[in-house]
């Protein structure tokens, strides 16, 4: 067996701690570092994961960027910071594994993605949900032609905080929707639109971008996604909603694909049925429930374990720093359409 890859993790909060939790556990990983401005948080994981002395803390990248044996940086710092950090650090020909979103600017993630390939280094994007299994699975649900002809899509993600303080519900919370619905249709939409109220923080917070939130931290998003295909998708998106939800669907001719988070039993579920018409009227038939079976596994275990293979130079990443960038321009193009009211938006 290689030796372990030497990684930094940035940043110790919400995400973070994941992340430092999953690499102690890897045997292809050495957690060298752990750096967060706050002491508070490094005190906290020193704790929490028991680590070796050996294991630096430090309360500004600078101190550690130069560390003997460091081959990897996993970046889950406010999303403001990413593009700032993620540049020094492939200056250093480190790795990158990055919190979504990758930066708050289509052409800066761009950039990032085309300096590490000129640099031969990897740079994965941590969008989860695509190393979920109900994902997996779905994709080759409705690409394998079992819902019919597709119609439209809906999502909603909402509960009850965590409320960030750098980016509004939007684009802390759509990427998942919007990444899931690229993959299982096969396509990246051509159009948006979007709607928002601000409740919480009227104001462009500290560390915020100020052209993408001029009005605030939209707490509440409506959003619509429209395909080539003439598909569209509705997103609903709040984080004050106390009713928790985590449902996506996919309606077809002849059924519908659920993704619903919150079914631990049954997360992804075939609704299969359809309309047949007798006379005037329209008689439901072929009506039928179908729990797709998946494979055990936890996501994010699944990015560190293909982000370490990746580093020991085993293929390309199933989410390279393009997709990744594609997700960001979207994103944009909703920001842009709640400035303005709702209008539609060209991607």
């Amino acid at each position: 067996m290689s030796n372990p890859v030497g990684i930094a993790i940035l940043g110790a909060g919400r995400w973070g701690v994941h992340l430092i939790r999953n690499f102690l556990n890897h045997p292809e990983a050495r957690v060298l570092a752990v750096v967060d401005p706050h002491v508070e948080r490094l005190n906290s994981a020193r704790s929490q994961f028991n680590l070796d002395e050996t294991v630096i803390l430090a309360t500004d990248w600078q101190d550690i960027k130069q560390l003997p044996g460091l081959e990897a940086v996993a970046v889950a710092t406010p999303a403001a910071t990413h593009y700032a950090l993620i540049s020094d650090a492939l200056e250093q020909n480190y790795h990158i594994l990055a919190e979504k979103p990758l930066t708050l600017d289509p052409a800066e993630s761009r950039e990032l993605y085309e300096r590490a390939k000129q640099r031969q280094l990897q740079m994965l994007v941590d969008h989860t949900y695509l190393f979920h299994p109900a994902v997996i699975a779905g994709t080759e649900v409705v690409q394998g032609g079992r819902l019919g002809e597709l119609r439209y899509g809906y999502a909603t993600r909402s509960h009850l905080g965590p409320v960030r303080p750098d980016v509004d519900a939007l684009w802390d919370l759509a990427i998942h929707d919007i990444a899931i619905f690229n993959s299982w249709l096969g396509e990246y939409p051509i159009q948006v639109q979007g709607t928002g109220r601000v409740w919480l923080q009227p104001t462009p917070v500290e560390g915020g971008d100020s052209k993408l939130f001029p009005q605030g931290l939209a707490d509440f998003v409506m959003a619509t996604l429209t395909y080539p295909s003439g598909f569209q998708a509705f997103i609903h998106l709040c984080w004050l909603n106390p009713d928790k939800q985590r449902r996506l669907a996919v309606v077809g001719s002849q059924g519908t694909l659920i993704f619903d988070e919150m079914s631990g039993d049954a997360p992804l579920v075939i609704q299969q049925g359809c309309l047949e018409q007798e006379g005037k009227l329209w008689i439901p038939r072929n009506q039928n429930r179908e729990v797709v079976r998946l494979e055990k596994a936890e996501p994010l275990g699944r990015v560190c374990d293909r982000f370490l293979e990746l580093v020991r130079g085993n293929g390309q990443g199933v989410e390279s720093g393009a997709i990744a960038t594609e997700l960001i321009t979207i994103l944009t193009g909703l920001s842009h359409s709640i400035q303005q009211g709702g209008v539609a938006v060209q991607i």
